[in-house]
């Protein structure tokens, strides 16, 4: 038997980078324990992990969601894809950018818009639930101040991005506004995205869409969200074009 004394664990070597943690919510600085993270850092990362897995499955609160959305003034309709369950939206994406044909006769379009708004779950129903409808409380008003006449407001179920051009086109939409949950990080489980195209129709694909991502409270706030997509709408109009030929030069200088 040894008569050595037990000797404490080892506490957690400082990270140089510390201070770093302040200014983002990335995973950085974790320290270490010998060889290895801290212990509570190892379970920090699986409890994000959770999180972001729980994100995918996450559903819409639909009755708060279209109770919310009936304040706003404008027409709205709840429409699905052609996946009828998740299990099909994961394993078919391309079901997620088909909607469903019941889904169609909710969208018959007596006139044109100039921008129709979907909020689609995406792969992460959380972001809607929290985020979509502080976003379109500051953003309507702007675009109404510009004139713009809004269509309705679709609220999809198992959607993808793509969903959007189809709606858009049934809507006879000039342009198509899609906020949708972006795909859960482990800092992220709650990020919302806004994807817009000019023109809308079924077979467009990436380039010929804008985004908009990490719209949530720790990321890009919403006042700011809000005028990002305000002035990047109004030039995709006024230029009658979307995707890699619109860049976002609102912030810049001009004489």
């Amino acid at each position: 038997m040894s008569n050595l004394p037990d000797l404490p664990p080892a506490a957690p070597e400082p990270d140089p980078w510390a201070s770093l943690r302040a200014f983002t919510a990335a995973r950085i600085a974790l320290g270490r324990t010998g060889a290895s993270v801290p212990l509570h850092e190892a379970l920090a990362f699986k409890l994000a992990h959770a999180h972001a897995r729980d994100a995918v499955y996450s559903v819409l609160d639909t009755e708060r969601l279209l109770a919310e959305l009936a304040t706003l003034g404008l027409p709205l309709h709840q429409v699905s894809s052609r996946a009828q369950n998740r299990q099909e939206y994961l394993q078919r994406p391309d079901h997620g950018r088909q909607l469903a044909e019941e889904s169609k006769a909710h969208l018959v379009a007596d006139a044109e818009c100039d921008v129709a708004i979907v909020l689609a779950d995406g792969l992460s129903a959380t972001a809607i639930n929290a985020h979509a409808v502080p976003l379109l409380g500051l953003l309507l008003p702007e675009l109404r101040a510009t004139g713009l006449h809004l269509g309705p407001l679709v609220l999809a179920e198992q959607a993808r991005v793509a969903l959007g051009d189809e709606i858009g086109h049934l809507l006879r939409a000039r342009l198509v506004l899609v906020l949708i949950g972006e795909r859960p990080g482990l800092s992220a489980p709650d990020s919302l995205g806004a994807y817009f195209t000019y023109g809308p129709r079924p077979g467009l694909t990436d380039e010929a869409r804008n985004c908009v991502s990490n719209i949530r409270s720790a990321g890009l706030p919403y006042a700011a969200a809000a005028a990002k997509l305000s002035w990047l709408l109004r030039e995709a109009l006024r230029r009658q074009l979307s995707g890699v030929a619109l860049k976002d030069q609102a912030d810049l200088l001009t004489e």
